[in-house]
Formats: structure tokens, sequence, C-alpha cells
């Protein structure tokens, strides 16, 4: 072996061993990543691959609905790159000069046929049982009406004294270690954790979207109509969105903050808030308190 195979060789293993030193940086960087967003997972982390840890059974669905779809797109595509690396490898000018004149095959036209109807019927019964599923609950604990505004939201508890409440984004002067740049809002949506929360979502002006990736919810904000949805979250903690329609200047400063907590607290809250904020129905007990002392 002269000097030429050996210094290739030691080529090569340099190569390899880089090769080997990227792809375990990558595989720390996504383990990390994956670490992180257990961690906070109403957070986007970075270099996360896939979507945010699912905490509602909508969300827990539509990840598994994802993951299935994943497994038929793979097959698929690996029995495409196969079928066109043999046809090239056994059709090609060298190993026939002279070209088949076919053009039908029954058997074949009854398979691109029959199996494309199966593949369809495989993912359509999941995706059917995921719409109606995510589409409204029968039994909600708790109702709450989301408003989209120019650029903002505006939330109602209409079983709770039916008050209401706006909820903008911090500015970025404003924000506080700990908090998170264009998802913080001043007022805070809470709700219950392990309750069915029935969310009525409109808007006053142009199309919105209320999304919350953790949930597995996202519904368009119409003005002049009100849409229905619904999740269930099942660990406590805050959670993070963001308008998902573009609906002009500042769309992207339409953040959602949700914090989930226990029944007791959220009682406790409940309580605070109809001291704290206005009625749907009436003006603000700060109002109603500052009329009776005049």
């Amino acid at each position: 072996m002269g000097w030429n195979s050996f210094a290739a060789i030691r080529w090569a293993a340099r190569r390899i061993s880089a090769l080997a030193a990227f792809g375990t940086a990558v595989a720390a960087t996504l383990s990390g990543a994956a670490i992180a967003a257990e961690q906070t997972p109403g957070l986007p982390a970075p270099w996360l691959l896939g979507m945010q840890p699912a905490v509602s059974p909508v969300a827990r669905d539509m990840h598994n609905f994802h993951d299935l779809l994943m497994w038929i797109i793979t097959l698929i595509t690996l029995f495409v790159l196969v079928l066109l690396v043999y046809v090239m490898w056994r059709f090609r000018a060298s190993a026939n000069p002279v070209p088949s004149k076919t053009s039908h095959n029954t058997l074949i036209e009854v398979l691109w046929t029959v199996v494309p109807i199966l593949i369809l019927i495989v993912i359509a019964v999941p995706s059917f049982k995921l719409l109606y599923f995510g589409d409204k609950t029968k039994e909600a604990g708790l109702t709450i009406k989301a408003i989209g505004k120019q650029w903002y939201w505006s939330y109602e508890y209409p079983d709770n004294g039916n008050f209401t409440f706006d909820a903008t984004i911090v500015p970025e002067n404003e924000i506080k270690a700990g908090q998170h740049r264009l998802l913080e809002t001043d007022n805070i949506v809470v709700v219950p954790v392990d309750t069915n929360i029935r969310l009525l979502v409109t808007a006053a002006d142009v199309i919105h979207a209320w999304a919350m990736p953790a949930f597995g919810v996202k519904k368009d904000a119409v003005p002049g109509r009100t849409n229905e949805t619904w999740f269930r979250a099942e660990r406590e903690g805050t959670y993070y969105g963001q308008c998902s329609e573009i609906c002009g200047a500042y769309h992207g400063y339409m953040p959602i903050k949700v914090q989930v907590v226990s029944k007791d607290a959220y009682a406790k809250w409940a309580e605070e808030a109809k001291q704290k904020f206005a009625s749907v129905d009436g003006p603000s007990p700060r109002l109603a308190d500052a009329r009776v002392a005049q």
C-alpha cells in the first residue's frame, strides 16, 4: 500500500471524525431543546423539532395523527424513490436498446387506483374523528369569550359574574426578568386545570385567530360571527399563543397568555376579578365606587 493510499485513509478518517462530532453536537442540541420544551411546555424552544408538548386531549390526538401521517408519507416517499431507482437501472438505454411499446397493464392500473383509495380511507377515519372531537364539548365546566380587536384581545367570563377585561401586549421596554418578548400581556386569562373550557371566539373589526399550540386550538375570530371550540388543560402552568391570522400592521403584537391553576386557586381569582374588572352589563367596580363616594 503506497503513501497516497495512507493519505487517503487518513483524510477519510478525519472527515468521518468531523461528521461524528457534528452529529453528536446536533444530537445534544436537539436533546437540550426537547428537555427545555418539556420544562416549559407552553413556549417554543430554540432548535426544537416538531410541536410543543401537548397538554390537552385534542392536542395529544393531533400529535398522534401527525405521527401517523408522517409514517404514511415516509413510506410513500421511500416507495417512489425505490421505484425511480429501479426504473432508471432496469430500463436504461444500454440495457434496452429497443424500448418496450407496452401502453396498458390491467393489474398495475387497478393497483394504482385501489391503493391510493385505501390510503385515503386510512387517513380519513382518524381525521374526521379528530375534527369532530375538537369541534365542541357537550359538558363545559367554564365558558370564556375571546374577542379579537386591532390589536389586542378582550375576554368575558359569563359564568363568573360576566366580567370582562382587555389583554394587551407588554411593551418591550417594560419586559421584566423571566418574561418573554412579544408573548406577555398585562392581564392574563386564568382557567382551572382538568376542566372542559368552552371557548367562544369572535372579532370586533377584522378577522383574527385565537391560537394556543399546547392546547391544540386555532380558531378564527370573524366579525359578526361567534365560533366555538374547547380545550382541557391537564397540566398547571403558563401557556403562550398568538393571533394567527394576518390582521393589520401590528398583527405580530397580539399575544395570548393563559395561566392554568388549581380549581381552588381559580375560584379565588374569579372572586378577585369580579371586583377588579368591569362587568359586561354595567360599569366597572371602581367607577361604581367613585359614583357612590360622590
